[in-house]
């Protein structure tokens, strides 16, 4: 008797820890496995970070850097302007457009062949065309970086060549470089085109396809950027978007970076959702006895199984200007300023307390996830 109720209990024992293993591996295929060196994902309206790996590891991002050359392009240059291409540019070694030395080429269309094609006399030729020099250039391209607040990312020139000198940046840095560059609607057109035709001054014909095969293949990917020298392997950015929620991958030395950025994108659709934690307008809170106006509603991407690890507090800094905060496991992951609204001329229909959020973040659940 004794050894069947032994036999029984081992049975148990073999078929919880079954279940566990199989609960312990389907939690491990949530998130992709992922062996480039570094890699971040990110979404492009809060910033958040999704997954990372190695996001601040500084490294040579090779033919990525193409994307602050291309947003310094459209904001600094005319981009129906005429460049006349320098024997300097024609001789940039590597992935190349073959522009001919004296012809002129529109600064838009160069725009497009730095982007689709990865032309690094482009590259050359833009620089020189916008700035006057490639050293003028890059100066901007540094001042943008510092104004972007990157704190890993060095650039030496507009291609992201590193035989004579090298662009050092991380994933994470370059997916800011991304969100910032994804804002500007130009940009955004230039980089989802599968195709370019263009002609030069001296009647030159060009026709460019785009190098990044994530753009031609799935409609969802809207965005990215190809690069690989033998000192930065490969490096890669995607932009992928359903419904309202866009996201960004980046890696760097990549492996199978193809495949492990439709893994991070799918990952980000399955999991997240874009929700909307609180509305514009006015709010009160009791404990303050005061009511504040928000310009704009609050969206941040959140997992359903995140649902009460939210929280908002108000902050007040030595100015009287009032900050709402919204925080995570005791960490602010967005701040944005609100203003205190005279009650006596408010309209508090539409009004509730800060005590509420907890429902009101209930109610948008349901109407998200369920």
């Amino acid at each position: 008797m004794k050894k069947k109720i032994v036999f029984i209990l081992w049975i148990l024992v073999m078929i919880i820890w079954l279940i566990l293993q199989a609960v312990k591996n389907v939690s491990a295929k949530t998130v992709p496995v992922i062996n480039s060196q570094c890699a971040v994902l990110m979404e492009r309206h809060s910033g958040r970070v999704l997954y990372e790996k190695n996001a601040h590891t500084q490294r040579p991002v090779a033919s990525i850097s193409k994307i602050m050359t291309a947003i310094i392009a459209i904001e600094e240059g005319y981009l129906d302007e005429y460049i006349e291409i320098s024997e300097a540019a024609t001789r940039q070694v590597g992935s190349s457009l073959y522009l001919k030395k004296g012809d002129k080429v529109k600064l838009i269309d160069l725009i497009y062949g730095l982007l689709l094609r990865s032309g690094n006399d482009a590259a050359y030729a833009i620089s020189e065309g916008v700035a006057g020099s490639v050293s003028n250039f890059v100066y901007l391209m540094n001042e943008k970086a510092k104004a972007l607040g990157l704190k890993n990312t060095v650039f030496e020139n507009p291609s992201g060549l590193d035989e004579d000198s090298k662009n050092l940046s991380t994933a994470y840095d370059f997916a800011l470089i991304t969100r910032y560059a994804m804002d500007n609607p130009i940009y955004r057109k230039i980089n989802n085109t599968s195709v370019h035709q263009a002609e030069s001054l001296n009647g030159e014909r060009y026709t460019w396809y785009n190098k990044h095969r994530l753009i031609n293949n799935h409609d969802y990917v809207i965005g990215g950027k190809t690069g690989y020298t033998r000192l930065a392997k490969r490096t890669l950015v995607s932009v992928g978007k359903k419904d309202d929620l866009e996201l960004i991958v980046v890696t760097l030395n990549g492996v199978n970076d193809w495949q492990e950025h439709l893994d991070l994108l799918q990952y980000g659709f399955e999991e997240y959702k874009l929700v909307t934690l609180l509305r514009k307008g006015l709010f009160e809170v009791k404990e303050l006895n005061q009511i504040f106006y928000l310009d704009d509603k609050i969206v941040y991407p959140i997992r359903e199984d995140e649902l009460n690890q939210f929280r908002f507090f108000i902050d007040v800094n030595d100015y009287q200007r009032y900050y709402l905060h919204l925080v995570k496991d005791g960490e602010i992951l967005l701040t944005k300023e609100i203003y205190p609204y005279d009650k006596s001329y408010s309209v508090l229909d539409n009004s509730f307390t800060i005590r509420d959020l907890g429902e009101e973040l209930m109610r948008t659940f349901r109407d998200v996830f369920w």
